[in-house]
Parts: structure tokens; C-alpha cells; sequence
């Protein structure tokens, strides 16, 4: 029986991974940088923690940028320095995100303000980062966009109605970019629950696992297992593109 030739894993030369500064971006960024890859860490205003981040990273040529998603300028400067270093870019993980916690229910507190930040960082701050970069993916090596969304764009519960409107934003533009993007870009969602990070103000971990007894894995996610999630969509998914990949324990279900 013939031997059957395996290709070679499509590991990216040059990542950009906006929030790469902790959390989900971080755990991202550490993965690829193990595979080989030279990691453009975005951050937006903890530069020293950035510098930390890449010093830990495996491998060289790492370097963090300042990318703040309601800040085009920052988002315009870094793409002229990756085009400058590198000439191209291989894979972006936009992971830059924050919100604001407003109970469901309460329509009175989630004010004009925090609606349209929450929307501003969490999606028009991620599609400003994709149409700076575009031109350099455009030229990159089997090119991949992966944008971290939520669960919550799908169950409708999460930290707020803003959030949770401005993620299902997200992967409707995930899967419309996949289209105009074609053939050059593929475009993914990962799509996490209760990730153990800091990233909801107030969230405990005891809530957390409270939440996870329900679940059909019963696990809490970590940043590390979105992480593989990526990494898979960049490195494996090499013939999907506009498709979203829940990594929620079954919460979906």
C-alpha cells in the first residue's frame, strides 16, 4: 500500500494579534510564536505588559505595536511598520475587545454611551483593523482572519445587549468578508463562553464554574483552548473560510 503524503501545516511567517497583550490574545499569541511564527503583538495601553508578552514568546523578530480599536490612527501607523518590517502579513487575530456589564433587562442603564463604545471597540474597532490590513494579507502566504466573537451573538445572553449585538455583528461580518475576501483571505469566527480571564469586570471564578456544572463538557474555558481554536482555523481550516467555531463546552446546545 502506498505511503500517503501529508502536506506540511500552513503555519503563518508573520501574525498580528490585536489584544495580544493578555487573555485569549496572549495565549494566541505564545501558540503561534511556538510554531514558528513572528508575532506583531496589538495592545492599547498596557505597553509594558506588551513588552513582557513578547519577551516571553518563543522564537525572535517579535515586537508589540499600540493598536487601540476606537483609534484609527494608532490602527494606520501599525499597519504602515508591519509593511515596512515585513511586506506582508500572513494571519491577523483580531482578540481586542472590552465591555461594559448592563443587566438584560435593565434598557434604562445601558446608556447611548456605553452602547456606542461597546459597538465602536467590538466591531467597528475589529473591521478598521481588517481594511487597514487588508492590502498586506492580500500579499501574504495562505492569508487567514480569525475574529474572536462570542456565544453570546448566538444565545443572546451576555455582559450586555450592546455586547451581545455588537458580536453578532461580528460574525455576519466574518461571514461577509469571507465572501469579498475570497480567494486570497479566508475569514473565521471563534466564538468562546465564559473564558477564565479578567476580561468581564466583576466575574468571579465560583460563577464561572457554576455556570460550567450546566454545560454539556462541564469545564470552564481557558484562554489556551481558544487559543487551539485559532491556531486551528489559520493553521488546519485551510480549505473553510466564513464559518463560525464555537468553543463554549457545548454551551450552544
Amino acid at each position: 500500500m502506498p505511503l500517503i503524503e501529508i502536506p506540511p501545516l500552513a503555519v503563518p511567517r508573520t501574525v498580528l494579534v490585536t489584544g495580544g497583550s493578555s487573555g485569549i490574545g496572549r495565549a494566541t499569541a505564545a501558540r503561534l510564536a511556538a510554531l514558528g511564527s513572528i508575532v506583531v503583538i496589538g495592545y492599547n495601553s498596557r505597553a509594558t505588559l506588551a513588552d513582557e508578552v513578547v519577551a516571553g514568546l518563543a522564537g525572535s523578530g517579535h515586537l508589540a505595536l499600540r493598536i487601540a480599536m476606537g483609534d484609527a490612527e494608532t490602527i494606520t501607523a501599525a499597519a504602515a511598520t508591519i509593511e515596512q518590517r515585513f511586506g506582508s502579513l500572513d494571519a491577523l487575530v483580531n482578540s481586542g475587545g472590552s465591555t461594559t456589564p448592563v443587566a438584560a433587562g435593565d434598557l434604562d442603564a445601558l446608556s447611548d454611551a456605553i452602547f456606542d463604545q461597546t459597538v465602536m471597540i467590538n466591531l467597528r474597532g475589529p473591521f478598521a483593523v481588517v481594511r487597514a490590513f487588508r492590502a498586506l494579507l492580500e500579499r501574504g502566504n495562505g492569508a487567514a482572519i480569525v475574529n474572536v466573537s462570542s456565544i453570546a451573538a448566538r444565545t443572546g445572553l451576555g455582559s450586555s445587549l450592546a455586547y451581545v449585538a455588537a458580536k453578532a455583528g461580528v460574525d455576519a461580518l466574518t461571514i461577509a468578508l469571507a465572501k469579498v475576501l475570497a480567494p486570497r483571505v479566508r475569514v473565521f469566527s471563534v466564538s468562546p463562553a465564559g473564558v477564565d480571564t479578567g476580561f468581564v469586570p466583576g466575574r468571579t471564578r465560583e460563577r464561572l464554574e457554576k455556570t460550567a456544572e450546566r454545560l454539556p463538557l462541564g469545564h470552564v474555558t481557558t484562554p489556551d483552548d481558544v487559543a487551539r481554536a485559532v491556531v486551528a482555523c489559520i493553521v488546519n481550516l485551510t480549505s473553510s473560510t466564513g464559518i463560525v467555531v464555537p468553543v463554549d463546552e457545548g454551551r450552544h446546545l
